[in-house]
């Protein structure tokens, strides 16, 4: 595994795309199939206490949640509580124990270090995810983007269910390190609102 990450730059970055959401942009199409702009942030929510649980060992309901089963309703005050959430986060994995041991996300028993991973990419692809549903950039720096690929490529060795990241989207060689992430995530990077 690469050098432990810092997640701020990707929960900062990813932050600055919920602040750019406008209330008519909650129903628009996002990269996940079935998944409007209200449904990504709602998911956002939810995942960056789950983790942040993860990483301080506390667990519970929140980190006894599967993915699939959590009631997708965006509460209000949401502009305010996600991003003060994803900073949380990203705090919660300075800690160096953090990374250690093993912990629980999601309702899946996992070693910190790889839970650590899972809470990078969740923010980063779904930062993504947002910000294409509502017609902002997301360009995540270069070793953000490496641990995610690097994560991806791991996850891509096992047998992933589809429904996890859907088919992997084909992109050029020529492709720059998100790029080969997305594509290895089930997500064009080229993806439009229809």
């Amino acid at each position: 595994m690469p050098v432990l990450p810092d997640l701020s730059p990707a929960a900062e970055l990813t932050s600055s795309i919920v602040a750019g959401v406008t209330d008519d942009q909650l129903d628009r199409p996002t990269p996940c199939p079935d998944y409007a702009v209200c449904d990504i942030l709602a998911h956002l929510d939810g995942l960056s206490v789950a983790f942040a649980a993860a990483a301080a060992k506390e667990l519970g309901d929140m980190t006894n949640t599967p993915p699939g089963s959590a009631d997708f309703a965006l509460a209000d005050g949401w502009r305010e509580r996600i991003p003060s959430q994803l900073e949380a986060l990203a705090q919660a994995w300075h800690d160096p124990s953090a990374w250690d041991g093993m912990t629980r996300a999601g309702g899946v028993d996992m070693p910190g270090e790889v839970a650590g991973i899972v809470a990078l990419d969740e923010v980063v692809l779904h930062g993504w995810d947002l910000a294409k549903g509502t017609g902002q950039a997301y360009e995540p720096d270069l070793s953000t983007a490496s641990v995610v690929n690097w994560f991806l490529v791991e996850s891509r060795k096992g047998d992933v269910p589809e429904d996890l990241f859907g088919p992997v989207v084909e992109v050029g060689d020529d492709a720059q390190t998100f790029d080969h992430a997305l594509g290895l995530a089930g997500r064009d990077p080229d993806w439009q609102p229809s």
